[in-house]
């Protein structure tokens, strides 16, 4: 009895008219009308505003469509999950990653992870802009940082760290910061902000730096730091190798802040199929 009329509600709630909602239910309008009355009537309250224009919720049925959606969406996802347990990973998969993390270290990690899956295929779309998934009709986006989208599910894939590095000629001609303060008695190599971020004292807070040089690219930053022109601070995969073999040096480690997640974000409420799973996966181990 519980279960009995939640569907048409739901069509009805959504398409705002019973004949629409009969016709994609394909059954009979009046048929939907009974299960809707008999709803009421077993709620007790009223659930849509009708006139010979317009059908709409009610305040009580505005209430009852958030929770009945969710319900319906479970039993999507339930049924989802069931179903791709017993299926191969195939079909299409539209992603999106930053340019840069993108290019270094996204794009070479899918094109290992294709010679594998013979059955899947590939988009990726790097942007530094924050795609809306839903809207524009990814899968998948791999995001940097903390997370602020609460609409998206997210899985970790790793971390990244931030270093602040310059290189041994920098060093001899101008010394090192040992403390926060110094740092505006440095030249300073600046991305497309004009603060740094640290932590001191168990609190994060961003620090503001000056240069002559500012570059929207890391690449040519760590360029700018190798060549002795300033102190920097990228994230690692841009300064890791340079770091191993001592053409730069880290500098203010005790101020580091924590690691940073790497995030797979896909839309809320969508199990994750097996050509998304597979992939997730894959970039999670080699990641790490």
């Amino acid at each position: 009895m519980q279960w009995e009329g939640i569907s048409e509600f739901v069509f009805v709630a959504e398409n705002e008219s019973f004949t629409k909602a009969s016709k994609k239910m394909a059954i009979s309008t009046a048929q939907v009308s009974r299960q809707i009355s008999a709803l009421e009537n077993r709620l007790n309250i009223k659930l849509f505003y009708r006139t010979t224009r317009k059908v709409s919720l009610t305040e009580e049925g505005q209430v009852f469509y958030q929770h009945c959606r969710s319900v319906l969406d479970g039993l999507d996802a339930a049924e989802r999950a069931v179903t791709n347990l017993q299926s191969k990973p195939q079909g299409k998969i539209k992603l999106t990653a930053s340019v840069t993390y993108g290019e270094q270290q996204i794009l070479p990690l899918v094109n290992n992870f294709m010679k594998q899956y013979n059955d899947i295929e590939v988009s990726a779309y790097l942007s530094n802009r924050q795609i809306d998934l839903v809207e524009e009709g990814f899968d998948l986006a791999i995001r940097l940082g903390n997370l602020s989208d609460s609409s998206m599910m997210a899985k970790k894939l790793g971390k990244r760290t931030n270093y602040v590095c310059a290189s041994p000629s920098y060093i001899s001609t101008h010394g090192i910061p040992h403390s926060l303060s110094e740092l505006n008695k440095h030249s300073c190599l600046l991305g497309t902000l004009d603060y740094w971020h640290f932590r001191e004292a168990g609190r994060e807070k961003n620090i503001r730096v000056k240069g002559r040089l500012r570059y929207n690219s890391g690449s040519g930053l760590v360029d700018a730091a190798l060549k002795g022109l300033g102190i920097v601070q990228l994230p690692d995969y841009y300064v890791q190798e340079h770091i191993k073999s001592k053409e730069l040096i880290t500098l203010l480690d005790n101020y580091r802040v924590p690691d940073e997640g790497i995030w797979a974000l896909y839309p809320q409420n969508r199990h994750l199929s097996p050509k998304i799973r597979v992939l997730v996966d894959y970039l999670a181990t080699h990641l790490k």
